[in-house]
């Protein structure tokens, strides 16, 4: 069967996250329910580049999917847009190598946390909230700390299945956006509620009621109580995915 890589982005506040779970909405489900309907109600199975939790969205996000017939690319992304929710949009397709993996063989991920300090409601399933004034400097020094490859323990949700909590991160850093700011970090990896962790210490440096130079520290401990509440869920964008072995598919916009 052909193997196809397809690229989408999806609002996902409607979703109890990417994958598929008992008695809660998903988004990978709507994709599976859909291509199943495409294809005579046979079972497909779609694998996604990531798992976004409840809430979380995705600007670019990749999935790959075998197929029992063969589509034109720019059919079957119309056929999909046409019969799943407006939430979820479909941007271009690829017939792949069969041996090409959207998780396994994704080598970079980069994440964006948005924050707006003005209160506007046409921003609040989008970015969170927070009147209080920041202090991007020493936010920025803080996150240099987080460069490298490092244990990440103590930005990790306890109890999950991975081998490791090793990642490195390959940038960190916060920017001014309109109407608020933004936090960016590329890594070959992230660990479940990582970014949110994350996003959530360097606010209290920004708030100023810990120092830059803690983070260090919090690091080392590899304890998620030495580390702060994460943030809400809808301010978090999976913003972009990178292939080594497929560039071509960086340039799916």
């Amino acid at each position: 069967m052909p193997r196809y890589f397809i690229s989408l982005s999806y609002d996902g506040t409607a979703y109890h996250g990417w994958q598929i779970q008992p008695n809660a909405r998903s988004v990978q489900q709507e994709i599976e329910s859909a291509l199943s309907k495409l294809h005579g109600n046979q079972t497909i199975e779609v694998v996604g580049c990531g798992r976004t939790d409840a809430g979380v969205h995705a600007h670019h996000y990749f999935l790959h999917t075998d197929l029992p017939q063969t589509w034109d690319p720019q059919q079957l992304v119309f056929k999909l847009n046409r019969m799943t929710a407006p939430d979820v949009a479909f941007k271009k397709a690829w017939e792949v190598d069969p041996n090409l993996h959207a998780r396994f063989d994704a080598n970079k991920r980069t994440y964006r946390y948005f924050i707006h300090q003005n209160k506007n409601p046409f921003a609040r399933h989008e970015s969170w909230y927070l009147e209080s004034p920041l202090d991007l400097e020493q936010m920025n020094l803080a996150a240099q700390y987080l460069l490298g490859k490092q244990d990440f323990s103590s930005f990790a949700k306890a109890h999950t299945d991975v081998k490791t909590n090793i990642c490195e991160v390959y940038s960190a850093k916060w920017h001014n956006n309109d109407g608020g700011i933004f936090f960016e970090i590329t890594a070959n990896r992230f660990l479940r509620n990582m970014v949110r962790a994350i996003v959530g210490t360097l606010v209290e440096v920004g708030l100023g009621k810990i120092k830059a130079s803690e983070l260090p520290g919090i690091i080392a401990a590899q304890d998620r109580s030495e580390a702060f509440v994460s943030v809400p869920a809808q301010g978090l964008f999976l913003w972009e995915i990178t292939y080594e072995q497929a560039p071509e598919l960086t340039q799916a916009d």
